[in-house]
């Protein structure tokens, strides 16, 4: 009944995405954090604003995004979790219906890992006297009844990454010498992307130097355009 090549679930692999989705989410509110306020600050910087705007502005956007960020991230992994929930309930019902059916399909899954047809029946058995739901649970989605996935700490990581993120560039526009200060937030901002891009591509398991390329390009490019929209913006104001 169950179909355990779900494009949500794959057998196991999700409860160990589970457990790493608040770094996920940290990751991606670092990314957020660094570009949004990095992009805001060159766009303010290049239209003449001084340090009193830029703290003002930068304050403003490092609150704003924490708070959109924990949002949207709190709301996608409410979605997820009642996913998980509608599955155990599903998973339950069809083991009280069907219990036949589902004995038969978890002896398949034992088969497809290896086990000849008598030890997979005899595992299968022994894993149902001890707990039905939980053996069919975690051979045929990856999931724990007991261990869903948690989006009040998705939330709070992705708002506290976000403004770790955030406080790279809005120290460096803060801090940094006026006649310098786009350069170093330009130089603070690829620094950070590089970093983040490192720990991306390892919870990704991808090419580390792919996804930095990645990451420092796209967050060149954004600057790149909020200083145009900041200047041209700037100068016809002047």
């Amino acid at each position: 009944m169950s179909d355990h090549s779900s494009d949500f679930f794959e057998p196991h692999a999700t409860g160990v995405n589970s457990k790493l989705n608040w770094l996920r989410a940290g990751v991606l509110g670092a990314n957020d954090g660094i570009v949004s306020v990095a992009g805001l600050l060159m766009g303010v910087a290049a239209a003449g604003a001084g340090s009193r705007e830029l703290m003002t502005a930068g304050m403003a956007a490092v609150a704003s995004g924490a708070v959109s960020m924990a949002l949207g991230e709190y709301v996608s992994v409410s979605a997820q979790r009642d996913t998980e929930k509608q599955l155990v309930a599903k998973e339950k019902w069809e083991l009280e219906t069907f219990p036949e059916h589902e004995h038969e399909e978890l002896v398949g899954i034992l088969q497809s890992k290896g086990m000849s047809v008598t030890t997979a029946e005899k595992a299968a058995t022994e894993m149902e006297s001890h707990d039905a739901l939980a053996a069919h649970l975690d051979m045929e989605l990856g999931l724990d009844a007991e261990e869903f996935t948690n989006p009040w700490v998705a939330a709070g990581s992705s708002a506290v990454a976000f403004v770790v993120g955030a406080m790279i560039p809005f120290l460096c526009a803060v801090f940094a010498p006026v006649d310098v200060r786009i350069w170093v937030i330009l130089l603070g901002t690829l620094i950070a992307l590089s970093i983040t891009g490192g720990f991306s591509a390892k919870f990704s398991d991808s090419s580390k130097s792919r996804s930095v390329t990645r990451l420092v390009i796209g967050g060149a490019l954004a600057l790149v355009v909020t200083y145009g929209i900041g200047w041209v913006f700037g100068v016809s104001v002047a």
